[in-house]
């Protein structure tokens, strides 16, 4: 079965700009929005100064794999307990 993937429109530093995301990528991206208190377009904005090579969209993806990658290793390694904060390249994320 084929992923469905949406283009979405989002504001950037007051440019409208749209990214290609499959449901999980985003909603992924929402939480991990919410959980850092952050509007959705202030983490792709930070997500877009951070890339380097890619797209947006794939940086995006990127950005929402590590983070997961990263917080199942901080509960493997604390035996549940949560880490304080991670820099990860130019993007401050809370775990």
């Amino acid at each position: 079965m084929k992923s469905k993937i949406v283009k979405r429109s989002i504001v950037i530093d007051g440019h409208k700009t749209s990214v290609s995301l499959e449901d999980p990528f985003w909603s992924c991206l929402k939480e991990i929005a919410h959980g850092d208190r952050m509007t959705m377009s202030k983490v792709v904005a930070a997500i877009n100064l951070a890339r380097q090579h890619s797209n947006l969209s794939s940086a995006i993806r990127l950005f929402v794999l590590d983070r997961m990658r990263t917080a199942r290793h901080s509960v493997d390694r604390f035996d549940g307990a949560k880490t304080d904060t991670l820099i990860q390249g130019n993007i401050e994320a809370r775990v």
